[in-house]
């Protein structure tokens, strides 16, 4: 199937991003948000969304990811100033006509 190890590809992914932004992208240009781990390369995120959303009879195929670093916001308790954490998210662009739904989403 891909040249990563099964035990990798399902600790890329770790949830899906639900917000506006993101729905609004799901509709108008067919794309999937996904928070994903830090460490994580556009192949390897391409491996694991078609590993994990592909049945026997169909197969979802991405055209293209694309990754941002989302920087953690300062904040304050107090007199005292912490930082969130850095994380990760793709933007998985899908081909025409496939679609993932997470309602209906089996886990391997």
């Amino acid at each position: 199937m891909s040249a990563f190890s099964t035990e990798r590809l399902t600790q890329v992914l770790l949830a899906p991003v639900i917000s506006e932004k993101s729905t609004f992208v799901a509709e108008k240009h067919n794309q999937v948000v996904f928070r994903v781990a830090r460490d994580a390369t556009k192949p390897e995120i391409k491996a694991a969304v078609e590993a994990m959303w592909s049945k026997k009879d169909e197969k979802v195929e991405v055209q293209n990811v694309r990754i941002v670093n989302v920087r953690g916001k300062e904040k304050r308790f107090g007199r005292f100033i912490g930082r969130r954490n850095q994380w990760k998210k793709a933007y998985v662009c899908l081909k025409a006509g496939q679609e993932i739904n997470f309602a209906e989403a089996e886990v391997k």
